[in-house]
This record gives structure tokens, C-alpha cells and sequence, in this order.
């Protein structure tokens, strides 16, 4: 969708790229050097995901923003979308690169689990088994050990089970019988939840939604792609021989976007008003929280590193700012269009963004 920020005038770009004095800081010694090289790692993951998923253009690229943005995703998707695809076609496309002097630290690339409501925090975090032999317990690693986790139906547990993740997707960590066990740091959780159906489900709390990079709201395919779906089915398919994109490679992005794509004061301060603005409107009964902002800058670095830039610029903070806010706010009663409610409070902020920018401020 074009807007009035695509293609920023240079002037515009100029004020808000970084200054020349400021270098970025040194490149890892391994991995990635540029962000030229970490658009050819961005691509590597997506050609995975398009190859497994079709008509899903625009989710995959949000779902690739939160990888590299060191976030996490929440699907409200219906039945049989593909999103148990998309996310196993995610965990495929990365590689274990552990030595195998590191054995221990190694981790499947993709774990799936069904929340259900009967199921425990022990069952995703894992468990104290004793050990007759040694007279000892050791922890057994549950599902949530892994580089990419799907929650399948997360809202259909209690809010005892959907707590457990609180401090995994925070800290990436999990905590039992007082012990402190390290997730690793490409942890990435994608959670789904219906929103037709109900029945039998616990909302989450927005201290748990606040988690959450981005919500992404999924849409049914476009015919094309449907029929498209349906004349390959069954079909015997040829192994994915693209390459695949080692956990540290990700990792190392990860630090080189945060490093190398700049920010300006600016930017930060279109953020914070659009914030405040949000919380003033009167459709408006909860406001978007100050992590929401914080998460907000990987992603629009991110953001800005697929577009070739290495400022983030505010055709940026328009694509985002629904996918990252839509999740976090209550609107009064009789209010229903979240997006249409973001979208008006963000044009002054975004204007004032342009013209200070413009003055060199």
C-alpha cells in the first residue's frame, strides 16, 4: 500500500539518516558484517517460508521483521490457514550450529504444542525427574526448549498455563523449583488463537498480549492462490534444497540491525506522542504501554534493514505501528475498529515528525 511517506524526499532522509561523524560499532568476528549481508540471511528465511506457504506475502514478512526483531508473534488465524505450516517451514529453514563440544546446548530447531485445558506449566516447561541410580534429580527440558515454539490455540488454557510463557518470552528463561534454566537466544514463540470460536477459551491478559511484537490478523488467501494450493496438493513434492540459515547467523543480525540501522531523536519522540495521543483519545479506555515502544524499535530497524535503509524513516512507524498497538489497547464500548483509531491519532505525530526533521532538528 503506497503512502505519503514512501520514497522520502532527500532532504527528509538526509535529517533523519545517521550523522556521518557517528560510526556504527565493530561487526562480530563471525557472522554477518553488513547489513547487505544480513538482507541475503533475511531473504534465506523468507524463500523458506514462501516455498512452504502460499498467499501469505504479508505475514511472512511481518513473522520475519519479529525473528530478526527479536520479538514474538501472536496469530488470529482461522482453521486450517497454514500457520502450523508457516512456523514449521520457519523452524526448517535455521540450522543448529552448536560444535559438538556443545552437545548439551543444542535444541530442536521446531516444537509444536497443543494448549489444551487440561494441560500443566510443567508439561511446556519441563520437570524434576528423579534418578533412582544416582539418588538424584536432574530436569528433563519440556517443548518450550527449542529455537522457534508454535502455541497452538494458546487461549484455550488456563491462565495458570499461558503465565508460564510470561517469563520465557520476556526473559528467556524458565524458572523451576527455584533453579533458573536459560532459553536459548534465538528463542521465538508463534502463538495462535481463533477468534471465531469462543467457547471453552480464557482471554489473555494484555499483561500476556504485551508480549507480543506484533498480532498479526490473518485473512483467507486470494483465489489464485488458493487454487494454486489445491493443484499441489497431493503431489509429490521435491525436497527444499534452499540453504539454510544458521541459529548464529540470526543471532549475530540481530545485533548487527541494532547496531548499524540508526534512530534518531526524532523518530523516538514521533513514538512517544503517538503513545500519549493514544492514550488521550477518548475511544480509547487502555493505552499502549511503554514496552510496546521499546519493542518498537528493533522492529522498525528491521524494518528499515528489508528496505534497504539504514535510518529508520516514517513510512516505517506507518506500516508497523497497527500490528505493533492493535493488541495493547481497550477501547471504550461501541468502538470497535482498532485500526481506523490508530491510524487517525498517528497523522499529526508522523506530520510533526516530517517537518521537524525537515528544519534539522
Amino acid at each position: 500500500m503506497s503512502t505519503a511517506f514512501d520514497n522520502p524526499p532527500a532532504p527528509l532522509a538526509a535529517a533523519l539518516a545517521a550523522p556521518p561523524a557517528v560510526s556504527p560499532s565493530a561487526a562480530p568476528a563471525t557472522g554477518p558484517g553488513t547489513l547487505a549481508d544480513v538482507r541475503q540471511i533475511a531473504e534465506r528465511v523468507r524463500a523458506w517460508m514462501r516455498d512452504n506457504v502460499m498467499g501469505r506475502d504479508d505475514v511472512i514478512e511481518l513473522v520475519l521483521i519479529a525473528l530478526f526483531g527479536d520479538g514474538h508473534v501472536l496469530l488470529e488465524d482461522y482453521p486450517g490457514s497454514g500457520k502450523t505450516t508457516l512456523a514449521n517451514a520457519l523452524g526448517n529453514a535455521i540450522s543448529d550450529d552448536h560444535s559438538p563440544e556443545e552437545a548439551d546446548q543444542r535444541l530442536p530447531e521446531f516444537r509444536r504444542v497443543q494448549f489444551t485445558p487440561d494441560l500443566l506449566p510443567s508439561d511446556i516447561t519441563g520437570v524434576m525427574v528423579f534418578d533412582p541410580d544416582s539418588g538424584s534429580f536432574h530436569f528433563r527440558r519440556g517443548p518450550i526448549f527449542a529455537y522457534v515454539l508454535l502455541v497452538d490455540e494458546i487461549n484455550r488454557t488456563t491462565p495458570k498455563v499461558q503465565s508460564a510463557l510470561l517469563e520465557a518470552m520476556a526473559e528467556k528463561q524458565v524458572t523451576i523449583d527455584n533453579t533458573t534454566h536459560k532459553l536459548d537466544k534465538l528463542f521465538f514463540v508463534i502463538a495462535t488463537q481463533n477468534p471465531l470460536d469462543a467457547v471453552g477459551t480464557y482471554p489473555l491478559p494484555l499483561a500476556q498480549l504485551d508480549r507480543f511484537l506484533f498480532k498479526i490478523k490473518m485473512r483467507h488467501i486470494e483465489r489464485d492462490a488458493e487454487l494454486e494450493v489445491l493443484r499441489t496438493w497431493g503431489s509429490l513434492r521435491e525436497p527444499t534444497r534452499l540453504p539454510k540459515v544458521a541459529r548464529t547467523e540470526i543471532v549475530d543480525a540481530r545485533r548487527l540491525i541494532r547496531q548499524s540501522v540508526f534512530v534518531s531523536p526524532a523518530v523516538q519522540e514521533c513514538l512517544v506522542d503517538i503513545a500519549r495521543s493514544l492514550r488521550a483519545d477518548k475511544r480509547v479506555l487502555q493505552g499502549v504501554s511503554t514496552r510496546s515502544l521499546v519493542l518498537a524499535i528493533p522492529a522498525l530497524q528491521t524494518l528499515a534493514m528489508l528496505r534497504g535503509r539504514d535510518f529508520v524513516a516514517p513510512e516505517d512507524i506507518e506500516h508497523l505501528v497497527v500490528p505493533i498497538f492493535q493488541h495493547r489497547m481497550e477501547l471504550v464500548p461501541g468502538v470497535e475498529d482498532v485500526a481506523t483509531v490508530i491510524h487517525e491519532v498517528i497523522k499529526q505525530p508522523l506530520d510533526t515528525l516530517a517537518k521537524n526533521a525537515l528544519r534539522g532538528r
